[in-house]
């Protein structure tokens, strides 16, 4: 128990150490030209969270869908595997050059604004063999050699459009949180600081002027 206090207590720290760090860049002066610029640039954050929350959602979303789909694709693999291996006293006599993967055509495509590789086509070229002279069972070979070539090829590139999605996801997530809980409060607490101090200023200018008008009352 006490590890995972320690852990949750370097956890809140590091946050609060993140935030005194972004709220100490925010430089800025006290009169009305760095007030209206800090003004903006929290409007500008303000207007863009609400996107940039909508895109993290999405994010999430397809990366769930890919999970699922390798997870489905990871099920079809093992069991075109066990159908391999309950051949294996056969593939001593298969040609291993009768099969290869000619080509491999891709394109890209966009999920919530992340560009990722789309598998289109795997191309395979298959040597002519004699139908007479080798085994009846090579057809069948040939077709499962195929089928699980097809179905590793199109895992591997749904475990790289998973990566993408997730770094993309996470580097969003990122900005969320850097704009929601560390931006926008310091850019709030920053304003109130210049409003606070042109409102006292104001204030003693007033009073100034009231003493300097109560003197030359006096004197006149």
């Amino acid at each position: 128990m006490r590890s995972n206090h320690n852990l949750f207590d370097n956890q809140k720290s590091t946050i609060k150490n993140q935030k005194s760090k972004i709220k100490m860049a925010i430089k800025f002066q006290y009169n009305k030209t760095s007030l209206q610029g800090i003004e903006k640039q929290l409007k500008m954050r303000v207007r863009a969270l609400p996107t940039i929350k909508n895109k993290e959602s999405a994010l999430r979303m397809e990366v769930k869908r890919a999970k699922e789909e390798a997870a489905e694709l990871r099920k079809k693999l093992e069991a075109q595997i066990g159908v391999y291996d309950k051949m294996a006293a056969l593939w001593n006599e298969f040609e291993p050059t009768l099969i290869a993967v000619q080509d491999v055509q891709l394109s890209v495509k966009k999920l919530a604004g992340i560009r990722v590789p789309s598998l289109d086509e795997v191309v395979f070229s298959t040597r002519p063999f004699s139908l007479f002279n080798s085994p009846k069972w090579y057809l069948d070979g040939i077709r499962l050699l195929q089928t699980l070539a097809q179905i590793g090829i199109e895992y591997e590139f749904c475990l790289m459009k998973i990566n993408r999605l997730e770094y993309a996801r996470k580097k969003t997530t990122q900005k969320v949180n850097l704009f929601e809980k560390v931006q926008i409060p310091g850019f709030e607490d920053a304003i109130r600081k210049i409003k606070r101090f042109m409102e006292d200023e104001e204030n003693l200018s007033k009073s100034s002027q009231k003493i300097m008008k109560s003197k030359q009352a006096s004197y006149g």
